[in-house]
């Protein structure tokens, strides 16, 4: 199969440490900003990153991805059967994507993306959503795991991936992710990318971007 992206983008990474959980390979081609070509546009056509393509099957946004790989092959289960597990976990992939992304990605943006790309940033926004935005949402993240340590059940599931990529995202270049001021999700990320997928992925990203998480 393959899955088209930027790597560091947290919709992507989530498809990519879902994919190696499942044991699912994946050729990851670069795609966005101007990249990934008439094959990706086939696949993508509003440019939504990710992209996949398994031969002539074509769909684009990671939840639908994960949602076709879990159907395609449901062992390990990333979304659990249980009625209220299943509930809650689409819950916390919503809230990773639409609540917590959007805050995150205002950092990103204004620090690293931005400038990278030569395009007009502001940093007091990025300052503003690092103080003000993201402290709530780590307040919440930080509630519920002092139930297990997991946000659904007992162990991993697609939500502790789609809320744990977004901050990774962030981590690049902010240190409130780690911070010790939320012990339990400092010991959540630790635990997650101390895991074979996503320090998998991790360090793809860093032999592409060429700079560590702030922890």
């Amino acid at each position: 199969m393959i899955l088209y992206g930027m790597r560091a983008s947290p919709f992507v990474r989530k498809a990519i440490v879902v994919a190696a959980e499942k044991g699912i390979a994946l050729d990851v081609v670069p795609a966005g900003f101007g990249q990934g070509g008439d094959a990706f546009r086939a696949a993508s056509p509003f440019a939504k990153m990710p992209a996949l393509a398994d031969g002539d099957f074509t769909l684009s946004d990671s939840s639908a991805i994960v949602a076709y790989w879990e159907a395609l092959q449901p062992e390990p289960a990333m979304i659990p059967a249980d009625p209220r597990a299943r509930a809650k976990t689409i819950w916390f992939e919503e809230f990773g994507d639409t609540i917590l992304q959007p805050a995150g990605v205002k950092i990103v943006f204004n620090r690293m993306v931005g400038p990278l790309l030569g395009m007009p940033v502001d940093a007091a926004v990025a300052d503003a959503a690092e103080t003000k935005e993201l402290p709530p949402l780590m307040d919440y993240i930080e509630t519920v795991l002092a139930q297990t340590g997991w946000l659904v059940g007992d162990g991993l599931t697609l939500a502790d991936i789609a809320v744990a990529c977004p901050l990774l995202t962030v981590a690049y270049c902010s240190e409130t992710p780690f911070s010790a001021q939320w012990p339990g999700v400092r010991a959540w990320l630790d635990r997650l990318v101390a895991r074979e997928s996503f320090a998998g992925a991790l360090a793809a990203e860093k032999a592409m971007m060429g700079r560590d998480l702030m922890k």
